[in-house]
C-alpha cells in the first residue's frame, strides 16, 4: 500500500502563489486591492500568534491588511461599533473577528453584525445557510482547506464513507455539509459523530476517511482506524515535552505515529490543516473583492 503525506506547506504555499498572481492582476486591471481587517479582543497568546500569521500571509499575497487590537475589557456595544464602521469601508472586503472571544461578548450576535458579503470566516448564519442549500458563497476556511487538500492530492471522496468527529460550528458541521454536498467535487457518504455517539470506535473502523476535530491530543489511535484509511487531523493541542526548548510540543487529535503506519495518507500536526486555514481566508478575501466589481 503506497503513502501519501498531505503536506499543507506545499498546497497551502500554492494557493497563496496563485492567489497573489490574481491579486496583481486585480491591482493592474482595476485598480483593486483586497482588504482584510482582523479583530483580536484580550491577550490569548494563541490568537495572538494566529493574527500575526494572518498578517504576514496578507502582506506577502499583496494584500491591505488591518489589525485592530481591542482589550479584553472591551464592551459588545463597542465591538459591535467597530464591526460596522468596518462593513462600510470599500477599501476592507473582509472583516475577521478572531476567536475565542471574551465570555461577556455573545459570538453570535458578532458573526451576524458582519456584512455576509464580507464574513470571510464565513459564520454568517447566511453564508451558513447557502452552504447547507448546497450555493456556497463564502465557507468557513477550516472546512474548506480540508476539502482543498483532498482534492489536490486527488483523493477520491464521491461514494467513500466519511466520519467526521467533532460537531462544532466551525469546522465539524460545516465539513461534513461540504462533504455531503453533491456539486461540490464531495458527494460522499457522511456519518457525524460527537460526544453522544455510541461505539465511535465501530464508525471510526468503518470509514474510508475520517476528518478530527474534537481537540483531545491523539485521540484517534492506531487500533480504531482501518488499513488505507485517508485521515485528516484538523486537530492542534500543547503537550508537555521537557525534551523541547518550550517545554511542549503540538499534537493533532490523532496519533500520527501509530495511524500513519495503517492510513493511506494522513495530515501532519503542525504542517497541515492549519497552513491551509490561512491559505483559504486569503482566497475567500479574494473572492470578496472581486465579488464588488460585480456588485458595480
Amino acid at each position: 500500500m503506497s503513502f501519501t503525506l498531505l503536506d499543507g506547506k506545499i498546497i497551502s504555499q500554492r494557493v497563496r502563489e496563485e492567489v497573489a498572481r490574481q491579486t496583481e492582476e486585480l491591482k493592474r486591471s482595476r485598480n483593486l486591492q483586497p482588504g482584510l481587517a482582523v479583530l483580536l479582543v484580550g491577550e490569548d497568546p494563541a490568537s495572538k500568534v494566529y493574527v500575526r500569521s494572518k498578517a504576514k500571509a496578507c502582506q506577502e499575497v499583496g494584500f491591505l491588511s488591518e489589525e485592530i487590537r481591542l482589550p479584553f475589557q472591551t464592551q459588545e456595544t463597542e465591538l459591535l461599533d467597530c464591526i460596522q464602521k468596518l462593513n462600510q469601508r470599500p477599501d476592507i472586503h473582509g472583516i475577521l473577528v478572531q476567536h475565542p472571544l471574551p465570555p461577556h461578548i455573545q459570538e453570535s450576535l458578532i458573526y451576524e453584525t458582519i456584512l455576509p458579503e464580507k464574513d470571510v470566516d464565513g459564520f454568517h448564519p447566511f453564508n451558513m445557510g447557502r452552504l447547507l442549500l448546497g450555493i456556497p458563497q463564502f465557507v468557513p476556511c477550516t472546512p474548506l482547506g480540508v476539502i482543498e487538500i483532498l482534492k489536490r492530492y486527488q483523493i477520491p471522496m464521491e461514494g467513500r464513507h466519511v466520519v467526521v468527529v467533532g460537531r462544532s460550528n466551525i469546522v465539524g458541521k460545516p465539513v461534513a455539509a461540504l462533504f455531503a454536498q453533491k456539486d461540490f467535487g464531495t458527494n460522499a457518504t457522511v456519518t457525524l459523530c460527537h460526544s453522544g455517539t455510541k461505539n465511535l470506535k465501530a464508525h471510526l473502523k468503518m470509514a474510508e476517511i475520517i476528518v478530527a476535530a474534537i481537540g483531545k491530543p491523539q485521540f484517534i489511535q492506531a487500533e480504531a482506524v482501518r488499513e488505507g484509511v485517508v485521515v485528516v487531523d484538523v486537530g492542534i493541542n500543547r503537550v508537555s515535552d521537557p525534551l523541547s526548548e518550550k517545554g511542549y510540543r503540538l499534537v493533532g487529535d490523532v496519533d500520527f505515529d501509530g495511524v500513519s503506519k495503517k492510513a493511506a495518507a494522513i495530515t501532519p500536526v503542525p504542517g497541515g490543516i492549519g497552513l491551509m486555514t490561512v491559505a483559504m481566508l486569503l482566497k475567500n478575501t479574494l473572492k470578496a473583492a472581486q465579488m464588488t466589481i460585480k456588485n458595480l
